[in-house]
């Protein structure tokens, strides 16, 4: 948009270099400039510079172009690597019979956090979590490869049709409990 801005920077709040994920920012003259009687929730989601963190996680390339490729809310941290549950949920949409997918992270002692997946067949299709897990590990990197899918009839969603990941990180937060 005319007149905005958008930078991405890491957790220090320093600049990205061209291709790295970081926070996703923006200032210009449509931009609010805070939370009604809230001073506390500005300071929280504005940098001291005045950039308006939008709790989307992206990175710029070489050539000024911003790809988003998630929310920070929805980062999953596990054995120390960062996993992108949009990136995921992309490459599970592209397998055979799958009509949408949900990714979450979920406490795991050893991991800290475990990627789990919750998928919905389409119509007339029976999915195998076993064989969905066998078929990503030979599309994307072993850490990002769920340990679980989940086979549901549906994902949880708001009045708005927005996917209700929280609800889905409460139903399995036990699920590694005893290991």
């Amino acid at each position: 948009l005319p007149g905005v801005q958008v930078r991405v920077h890491d957790d220090k709040g320093q600049p990205c270099r061209s291709g790295d994920i970081g926070g996703i920012e923006v200032k210009g003259p449509n931009i609010f400039k805070g939370y009604w009687r809230m001073p506390e929730k500005t300071a929280e989601e504005f940098t001291p510079d005045l950039w308006f963190k939008t709790g989307d996680v992206g990175k710029i390339d070489v050539h000024g172009v911003l790809t988003i490729v998630g929310r920070s809310k929805d980062l999953i941290i596990s054995g120390g690597y960062n996993v992108y549950p949009a990136e995921i949920e992309g490459v599970l949409n592209e397998e055979p019979g799958v009509a949408e997918s949900a990714v979450i992270g979920v406490p795991h002692a050893d991991f800290g956090e475990a990627v789990v997946a919750v998928v919905v067949a389409r119509p007339g299709v029976v999915l195998d979590g076993a064989a969905l897990i066998a078929a990503l590990k030979k599309r994307i990197a072993n850490f990002k490869v769920p340990k679980r899918v989940f086979v549901e009839a549906e994902l949880p969603r708001n009045q708005m049709g927005k996917v209700q990941k929280n609800l889905l990180r409460e139903r399995h937060k036990g699920l590694f409990a005893n290991t």
